[in-house]
């Protein structure tokens, strides 16, 4: 496997972006506290971002509920998030990845008649990567799309998530990205993927077998 590389120069405007008074930390928890919808998404943010979906969960919360009004429920994947578990060979660590697939497998038991969608920015891509790999075929077949944003993986699963159809999932990848090309090195354009946002809650809408 590729080494990954992190600069810390460039970590360090990823640091200032994080602590803009821009961003307000945002947590959504909508199946934890209000329990099952018609469709749920259980998304994790990147590395060091606020809350449990970071910058990029809240305008996909929002898009998805005018979509789905009043059935319609987030929630944020629970774990640290932090620069280092990037270098592990999974892109983040057992527990991140353990937690995420519990709760995708949560919602399944829970809610028997619920669409389950799926994404994640970053590191955040790697935890719902792994996690989406290790359910059953029974728990895939009702995960109708799953959206990623600079996909650390990218470059190592050749753009899929293994085992997973490739028609229910959509990397965004910007130009200039290198982390989708399988380093950690973080440009600028690692940090712009609030602009595809809506495009991607549109398509996950679109996947929804309601």
């Amino acid at each position: 496997m590729k080494f990954l590389v992190l600069l810390t120069s460039v970590t360090g405007a990823l640091a200032a972006a994080v602590a803009s008074p821009h961003q307000k930390r945002q947590t959504a928890d909508d199946f934890d506290n209000g329990g099952c919808k018609g469709v749920v998404m259980v998304y994790a943010r990147g590395s060091t971002e606020l809350g449990n979906i970071g910058t990029l969960g809240p305008n996909l919360r929002s898009t998805l509920n005018s979509r789905f009004p009043n059935n319609f429920a987030m929630q944020g994947v629970a774990y640290p998030a932090d620069l280092a578990s990037n270098f592990l060979p999974d892109g983040s660590n057992a527990e991140a990845i353990a937690t995420a697939k519990a709760k995708i497998e949560q919602v399944y038991n829970q809610c028997p008649t619920a669409r389950i969608l799926a994404g994640g920015y970053s590191q955040g891509s790697a935890v719902i990567s792994n996690a989406v790999e290790q359910l059953s075929d029974a728990v895939k077949a009702r995960l109708d799309g799953v959206v990623f944003f600079g996909y650390t993986k990218n470059l190592q699963n050749l753009g899929r998530i293994p085992g997973f159809p490739s028609n229910k999932l959509k990397v965004y990848c910007n130009v200039g990205d290198m982390v989708c090309s399988g380093t950690l090195i973080i440009t600028a354009a690692h940090l712009t993927y609030g602009l595809k946002t809506t495009e991607a809650a549109l398509w996950l809408a679109s996947k929804v077998q309601l």
